[in-house]
């Protein structure tokens, strides 16, 4: 009690232990994101870098050589393979990939 008063948080035993099993059974998130870029081909990864980057189509286009049209094929291809409702989900993956 004196602990609690004193500002310092407490866990029961079993929340602790159900606190611990949960962690230790969720893979990090890191992985989870490597797991799922991989099914990118790497033109597909090199355009969700891009997006992670905040870039737009027209300044993707202009870095990796293709026509407007052609980037907007692959961010939807990108977020139809990723489960992606929109880019910065897409910008999410690449950060937790990346450890940040």
């Amino acid at each position: 009690m004196h602990r609690v008063v004193a500002g310092d948080a407490q866990l029961s035993p079993s929340v602790l232990r159900q606190l611990i099993t949960t962690v230790t059974a969720t893979p990090p998130r890191g992985d989870a994101a490597r797991e799922r870029l991989a099914t990118l081909t790497e033109r597909e990864l090199e355009i969700a870098h891009a997006i992670g980057e905040g870039l737009s189509n027209a300044q993707i286009a202009s870095r990796v050589f293709l026509s407007i049209p052609t980037v907007k094929a692959h961010v939807s291809a990108i977020l139809r393979k990723l489960d992606a409702d929109n880019r910065v989900q897409v910008a999410l993956l690449i950060h937790d990939a990346a450890g940040g």
